[in-house]
């Protein structure tokens, strides 16, 4: 089938209606993996309705992996997806692209390669599991102290005494309600949930963790996404953001992913003021804002909440995977009950509760004086290889502001040229392009860089020494360049 033929498929105009034409063309098998789609204008012409109904079909057909931009190459058809992985998941894994074919460079032939090293993946975005606390004893002293894990009904509360005293005491700000679920994503999810319907505007940083953008997607969720600087998300770009009519701001206070930007009181400050004038001047705006701490206790800056200035309008969630292990799989949420009850009661059709087992480990962990130390270590090992790997990219004339965390954000020239240039070194990376939350050129790469694009270099994986960050460094010097 050629583009020109999509058009006679379409009974229904809206952009629903052009979706739904087009997925029917694609289990039909008349649209194949690789075909070219009509370009929105062609289309919009053809159907006789606006550019913009077309680019919003393309949008929802691309939120659910059916097709994918190449830019000038146009929107193509992708295979049927071998991975259960979200679309932005998908993108991260496969270096890029939806359908797991490397990307295409722009830029210049490669420039001559460092000698390949031992294969080293920086991509994933996880912790060293190395610098985590281990488990055993904690796992035996919970086993013997409380064999059933407490479960004595499938009605109690959700959240253990020890573990709900300890969490409160640490918390940023008093919130009425605590409760645990299965990890940071989980409890965006299902806040989210409560928060949004279909059609709403949510406010997003830009960059961001490309899952918020799939969860945004997935419930039918409007982005309006606000970008950032280095004290966290702008106080101008959020105030014009909240009149468009957005009700939730989706925010990363610090160790901020992936930039490593952490929010700094005096800019929580100025964010607490922007949401007051907005809420005197629009009289029963339900404005909620949504904080995903990822990163928890390995982040070295304060811990900064917003629910300190606005306490009945924030949720607040701490995550335990990169400080205690990702398999814990428990993330924390504080915040108004109006909020929290909902989630609490939405969940118990579904899992009920986290396991009440783990997260008996988690409150030993967090009050047992061998893994507080563990957690610590980790936190200023961390902090020392963004350092480092700032400090031995300096020496190639690459400037990065080290952040929070266990991410590193370089500017690239070419996106795809860099991650190739990488490859041939032996060096997985991110690509930038699923980090942010609008297409084209770069907004954050800088005119110097023409806008061109970043990498998201995990530094919390360099664990092999001065050697092993000298390696990087050249090596994404080299694939930095044009």
């Amino acid at each position: 089938m050629t583009p020109m033929d999509v058009a006679q498929h379409v009974e229904d105009r809206s952009p629903r209606g052009i979706a739904a034409a087009v997925s029917r063309l694609v289990r039909s098998g008349d649209l194949r993996p690789g075909d070219r789609l009509p370009t929105v204008r062609r289309l919009a012409a053809e159907l006789g309705v606006s550019p913009a109904t077309v680019s919003g079909a393309w949008q929802a057909l691309a939120a659910v992996g059916l097709v994918a931009s190449r830019g000038r190459a146009g929107t193509v058809v992708l295979p049927e997806p071998a991975s259960w992985l979200p679309p932005r998941y998908r993108d991260l894994a496969a270096g890029g692209r939806s359908d797991g074919v490397p990307a295409r460079p722009t830029a210049a032939p490669p420039a001559p390669a460092p000698r390949p090293g031992p294969p080293l993946d920086l991509s994933a975005g996880t912790p060293d599991p190395a610098l985590l606390p281990p488990l055993g004893r904690a796992l035996a002293r919970v086993a013997a102290a409380t064999p059933a894990a407490g479960t004595g009904s499938y009605l109690g509360t959700p959240v253990v005494e020890p573990l709900e005293r300890l969490l409160r005491a640490s918390w940023p700000f008093t919130p009425q309600r605590v409760t645990v679920v299965d990890g940071a994503v989980d409890a965006m999810s299902r806040t989210l949930e409560q928060l949004a319907g279909f059609g709403d505007r949510v406010v997003v940083e830009d960059p961001s963790f490309p899952p918020i953008f799939d969860l945004c997607d997935q419930l039918g969720l409007e982005r309006v996404p606000v970008p950032l600087d280095r004290q966290g998300l702008r106080p101008d770009a959020l105030e014009a953001a909240l009149r468009t009519g957005a009700e939730v701001v989706v925010l990363q206070p610090r160790a901020h992913n992936p930039t490593g930007v952490s929010m700094t009181s005096t800019r929580a400050r100025e964010i607490a003021a922007v949401v007051r004038r907005h809420l005197a001047a629009t009289p029963g705006a339900g404005l909620t804002i949504v904080e995903d701490d990822h990163s928890g206790e390995i982040a070295s800056s304060a811990d900064v909440s917003l629910g300190s200035h606005l306490p009945d309008r924030v949720v607040h969630v701490r995550s335990y995977s990169k400080s205690h292990g990702p398999d814990l799989r428990i993330a924390a949420v504080g915040g108004p009950a109006a909020v929290l009850d909902r989630v609490v009661a939405r969940r118990m059709l579904g899992p009920g509760w986290t396991s009440r087992l783990l997260q008996h480990v988690l409150a030993d962990l967090l009050d047992d004086g061998d893994a507080l130390a563990a957690v610590a270590q980790a936190r200023r090992t961390y902090y020392a290889r963004q350092r480092a790997l700032s400090t031995a990219l300096a020496t190639h004339g690459i400037e990065v502001q080290p952040g929070d965390g266990i991410n590193l954000w370089v500017p690239v020239a070419d996106e795809a040229t860099a991650l190739v240039r990488l490859a041939a070194a032996g060096i997985r990376v991110a690509p930038g392009a699923p980090f942010r939350a609008t297409t084209g050129p770069d907004p954050a790469a800088g005119a110097e860089r023409g806008g061109a694009g970043h990498v998201r270099v995990t530094v919390g994986a360099l664990a092999g020494g001065p050697d092993e960050v000298t390696r990087v460094a050249t090596a994404l010097a080299l694939a930095a360049g044009a």
